[in-house]
């Protein structure tokens, strides 16, 4: 297996952590399960709230997409962002304040965004800076981390009425708590602890909205712009249709359906050959793979399929970009609800693609000479995932389960038009959502579908409601990152800062309900929000709203 998916069989700690495989046999006040970027701001938010916790990542790093690879953070407006979160970026900026920090370029070299003059935070870097800092963080609140630890699907939680008593690993390790916070991409702790959730795009009728569901008048990003013939032998559709194009029609505009926007891995190349290793072409190499790109660029299509946005020392956080590019479109279907096998099959897939996908662009003779030269220049950085072979351990999982609560975030939220009375933090970013599935149009040409990009809005307020599960569902869940929102919304609220934001504000509530001695959905939301304020978290938004 490869990546986060190289599950360790022991309990593992942090060098310098409390942490062993004792972890298990005492009950905590907060169990967090998910060492992304929202775990890691809730099990600190918990020990500065003097609680005990725990952290356990299921795979063999902390931090998620913001240590594996995703260094150009999404966020919308920067502002919005308190709290640990800005806390986090504030330290990234104290790193690269030091001149030693720039081994690859002057850092008055630096062309990139997101380190801007008279401003105490950046949010462009690379991922072992992100990865150093949440260690320091870690360390700082003593704060017992294990990992290798995953759920098991079939009895690895056991509840007493609607309460989490504990949860049981794979390996048979127990961890008892007071109160449960998922932090996971995929929401499996929600799933298996009863708590109703969604995968896939709803229709725009089910909440009212207008950009849910199959989008095919809005895909107009990252799209083919040459007629592009998907069949095996051009012309005949008898021949069958090449790889990466499916069968039947799309959908009609605003009908729901299981589709899941494309995932991908966030690329940290470099342009700098004494830091550059080439991209490897895998043992499985399959040219079919890549036959309407090949054909893409013969029609005349010269862009470069990639989106390499620059983090200091002369590296990038590259993303998809155009028509046919880093997103492993409609491979990933099964992987929200997928057991563990299954998730790795699409894990390697996606690995194999996109290793596939760069070398054919740099080395492949149909690929126009400009531009494999372009990707020749660039390869995977020597110092970033050294126990990987420089490739990212973290798959982006734009999206996977979302739960389905009292309060379900949507597009009017997004827009402004529906607002809530229980903040716990903002989000700011465009309702973004990649394409979900290549179709073939009804002239007989390759086109994409589900991209929707859409802002012009301000940043706006999240429900608590919307971190907790139904009351009759499970009283002492909190779910930070699968929270309960539709598709469109979720495509605006996903950013790793939310997360922590949201991370934060999970734990912040968890220690009030013990406190308290409520349930979750019964926490005093005054006080609360007032403990929210204390910590610096932003929860509304004051300035004027864009013209």
């Amino acid at each position: 297996m490869r990546g986060t998916l190289l599950f360790l069989t022991t309990l593992l700690a942090l060098p310098g952590l409390p942490g062993s495989a004792r972890a298990a046999d005492k009950e905590y006040d907060i169990v967090v399960y998910g060492g992304t970027s929202g775990g890691i701001s809730a099990a600190v938010q918990a020990a500065r709230m003097g609680k005990s916790v725990i952290l356990i990542e299921p795979g063999k790093y902390l931090g998620g997409l913001t240590t594996g690879g995703l260094g150009a953070t999404d966020i919308g407006n920067k502002k919005a962002i308190g709290g640990i979160a800005r806390e986090f970026y504030q330290r990234v900026r104290k790193h690269y304040e030091d001149d030693a920090s720039w081994k690859q370029e002057k850092r008055a070299d630096f062309k990139g965004r997101g380190h801007e003059a008279k401003e105490d935070t950046a949010w462009t870097f690379e991922p072992h800076v992100a990865s150093a800092v949440y260690r320091e963080l870690i360390r700082e609140h003593k704060v017992p981390v294990v990992f290798g630890q995953r759920l098991d699907l079939a009895k690895g939680v056991k509840k007493d009425g609607t309460r989490i008593v504990s949860i049981t690993m794979e390996s048979g390790e127990t961890y008892k708590g007071k109160m449960f916070i998922d932090a996971t991409y995929e929401g499996d702790l929600m799933a298996k602890a009863g708590v109703g959730y969604h995968v896939g795009r709803e229709a725009n009728k089910t909440y009212g909205e207008t950009l849910n569901g199959v989008q095919v008048k809005n895909a107009v990003h990252h799209q083919f712009i040459r007629k592009v013939d998907p069949y095996i032998k051009p012309g005949d559709p008898t021949s069958g249709l090449v790889p990466n194009v499916h069968a039947g029609p799309p959908g009609d505009d605003g009908e729901g359906d299981a589709r899941v926007q494309a995932y991908n891995f966030r690329l940290c190349a470099t342009d700098r050959p004494d830091n550059r290793k080439a991209w490897p072409k895998p043992d499985n190499y399959d040219e079919k793979q890549y036959e309407l790109l090949l054909r893409n660029f013969e029609a005349g299509d010269g862009r470069l399929p990639w989106n390499p946005v620059l983090m200091p020392n002369r590296k990038t956080d590259s993303n998809n970009n155009f028509a046919f590019s880093t997103d492993y479109i409609g491979k990933n279907y099964a992987y929200p609800d997928g057991d563990y096998a299954t998730r790795a099959r699409i894990w390697t897939e996606h690995v194999d693609y996109q290793k596939g996908l760069m070398w054919t662009l740099a080395n492949h003779t149909r690929v126009p000479e400009k531009v494999r030269q372009h990707y020749q220049m660039w390869g995977m950085a020597k110092d970033e995932f050294a126990d990987n072979d420089h490739w990212p351990h973290q798959l982006y999982v734009r999206e996977a389960r979302r739960m389905i609560g009292d309060y379900v975030m949507i597009e009017q939220n997004c827009r402004g038009k529906r607002t809530v009375e229980d903040p716990v933090g903002l989000a700011a970013y465009t309702m973004d959502s990649h394409h979900t599935q290549r179709y073939v149009t009804k002239d007989g040409h390759a086109m994409n579908e589900g991209d929707v990009q859409v802002g012009g809005f301000p940043p706006y307020p999240i429900a608590y409601r919307s971190i907790v599960p139904k009351a009759s569902e499970c009283s002492n869940l909190f779910v930070p990152v699968c929270l309960s929102a539709s598709h469109i919304s979720y495509g605006s609220i996903r950013m790793e800062p939310v997360f922590m934001v949201l991370g934060q504000s999970s734990a912040t509530a968890a220690c009030h309900a013990i406190d308290e001695g409520v349930a979750v959905q019964k926490v005093d939301f005054a006080k609360l929000k007032e403990r929210l304020l204390r910590d610096k978290q932003v929860l509304e938004w004051t300035a004027p709203k864009p013209k």
